[in-house]
């Protein structure tokens, strides 16, 4: 009998979309905002958000045109290997896969801290916050208990059919943009009724635009060691934060791995519009969050130095509880720490989700697989009769174990780096993906122009039937490039500053020496133990599967009016301006 071993295609845009959005949103904005801010200062630390926004901008553009025109199964690694180098691509799909299980670890582990929520009866003193405490009793709980009880949840979710998975993730998504939303107007009106008279309080002296020092290793201790100040400790506070930003965006890679599981990407457009609304909402949610919770909360709150920057803590250090916290505002708090929790685990349910397609993606090719593994290689590549990949989601989940890190003494250090780990590793995907367009690029330009092919128009970036492009993106795949190798080099330099710190520099610079080796052994593989013997095998295929291509006519996210000589108002106007904005904004 033969067994399945296909996705099933039934995920809509608008699944898609929420999807990748609820990936990017999980513990990282709510926690690590107040980080950047702490690290940075207010002003300073939305230009780190708008930076690093940019660098996703980049990268997901690069992704998402290579995606639509060629809608492969497992692109973070298909198209590097395609247009870069098999053992390069090969390798990325091991590494990419390996972050989104530590993603999934750290998300688990996120949330057995945020049952810890308590606050220093100290702190609420000095605030002047009306009770003397604040915090669950939950914080005496084994992390163990939370760990167990929401590594299930995740597996469970993650077992059913496409389709209602699809809906129950585009459900998680709207509750999060709504919370996002009333969040930052929350923050506006705390901001607009403050007891501190000027609502810029906090950019103003004795604080400021951008934090005075830079502290390398933060601590509560008289001594602070290495202290920067002047412009190069708003550098190095910049180039740090930008860092820690970052890992607030990883996650929008989702609208890629799904396109195995896409409907008809012709009629629905669905890379496209994904990539182009995710863009915008996460850009604008972020740079609103920081900048909304800046206006509340100083860089210099003992709550913030707690979060030190390999480490993250419970919702008593997120910038928005402290708002709340600050201006004596009963039980909101308690309602942030607890939606934290919710967000944190649809975090963790979409990163198993991907781990498990990146692995059942892997599993399809054998050459990437060493012989002994080839047996096991068959068993993964199989699925239910509702495309379920069982095998890859049960592989993925036991990897999630490795939250059970939350039992030991300091679980938010262990947190802090894994979580580096796992944005070094995503990093070098991006920046691979980035360097993967630019041979791309090239490679269609030529077949667009090569007379010989009957189907040379569908290669054409100009065409109207041309599924997706975006102005200038040969300039922002070499600016992704360029940005994320530099992040991967001096991502944590502060590493080498003394006192040096072993744990941090291995979470930090593993993950290269992981890639890099995987490249060697795939190429001693294929090509013997001599690395001057080694050769490049990019097949540069552009012909399979067949370039999508798009009716001109029915091109989705654009307003065309159908009878463009009368009024808006009009009936069918009205409805096609309707539907122009529904469409954006489901």
């Amino acid at each position: 009998m033969t067994r399945r071993t296909v996705l099933s295609a039934d995920l809509k845009e608008r699944h898609v979309n929420m999807m990748a959005f609820s990936a990017c949103i999980g513990f990282g904005l709510f926690l690590q905002s107040g980080k950047v801010i702490y690290i940075a200062g207010p002003g300073l630390a939305i230009v780190a958000v708008v930076l690093a926004s940019s660098v996703m901008w980049s990268v997901i553009a690069c992704l998402g045109e290579m995606t639509a025109l060629f809608p492969v199964q497992g692109p973070l690694f298909e198209f590097p290997g395609r247009f870069i180098d098999e053992a390069v691509g090969y390798a990325t799909g091991w590494i990419t896969w390996f972050a989104w299980v530590v993603i999934l670890s750290a998300e688990i582990l996120a949330i057995a801290q945020l049952w810890k929520f308590r606050f220093d009866e100290e702190y609420l003193r000095e605030v002047g916050y009306p009770d003397k405490q604040l915090g669950w009793s939950t914080e005496n709980y084994s992390p163990a208990v939370w760990v167990f009880l929401f590594l299930i949840t995740v597996g469970v979710i993650n077992l059913l059919p496409v389709r209602q998975y699809g809906q129950l993730e585009y459900a998680f998504g709207v509750v999060k943009i709504f919370f996002i939303s009333l969040l930052i107007v929350f923050n506006v009106v705390v901001s607009a009724m403050g007891k501190h008279g000027n609502h810029f309080w906090t950019w103003n002296k004795p604080y400021g635009f951008s934090s005075d020092t830079f502290v390398v290793h933060p601590s509560h201790d008289a001594d602070k060691g290495v202290v920067m100040t002047g412009d190069s400790g708003h550098f190095l506070a910049l180039w740090t934060a930008i860092t820690a930003a970052l890992f607030s965006f990883v996650g929008f890679e989702t609208v890629a791995v799904s396109a195995a599981e896409n409907k008809d990407l012709e009629k629905h457009e669905t890379i496209k519009l994904a990539t182009r609304k995710l863009s915008m909402r996460i850009t604008i949610l972020y740079v609103l969050g920081t900048f909304v919770g800046g206006l509340n909360v100083p860089y210099n709150d003992p709550n913030l130095v707690n979060i030190q920057i390999n480490s993250v803590r419970a919702g008593q250090n997120s910038i928005f509880v402290l708002a709340a916290v600050r201006n004596g505002l009963r039980g909101w708090p308690s309602i942030f720490n607890g939606f934290f929790i919710f967000s944190a685990t649809t975090s963790g349910i979409n990163a198993l989700y991907n781990s498990s397609r990146l692995l059942h993606a892997l599993a399809s090719i054998p050459e990437a697989w060493p012989l002994w593994l080839q047996n096991t290689r068959r068993r993964l590549e199989r699925t239910t009769s509702r495309g379920v990949p069982l095998g890859t989601v049960t592989v993925s989940w036991l990897f999630g174990l490795m939250a059970f890190l939350a039992v030991k003494p300091f679980p938010a250090i262990v947190l802090g780096r894994i979580t580096n780990n796992a944005v070094v590793s995503e990093l070098i995907c991006y920046a691979v993906i980035c360097l993967s367009y630019i041979h791309f690029y090239h490679r269609i330009k030529e077949a667009a122009e090569d007379t010989t092919l009957e189907n040379r128009a569908a290669f054409n970036r100009d065409d109207k039937q041309y599924p997706y492009r975006t102005h200038g993106q040969l300039f922002r795949a070499y600016y992704g490039f360029i940005f994320c190798v530099l992040l991967i080099i001096f991502n944590n330099w502060r590493a080498f500053v003394t006192p040096f710190s072993t744990p941090d520099f291995l979470a930090s610079y593993v993950g290269i020496l992981a890639f890099f080796a995987l490249v060697a052994a795939y190429h001693i593989k294929s090509d013997g133990y001599n690395p001057l013997k080694w050769r490049r095998n990019a097949s540069m295929q552009i012909h399979r599967p067949p370039p999508k291509v798009v009716v001109p006519g029915r091109r989705r996210g654009h307003l065309i009016y159908p009878q463009p000589k009368e009024p808006v108002w009009n009936g069918e106007n009205l409805k096609a301006l309707v539907s122009f904005i529904w469409g954006w904004l489901k």
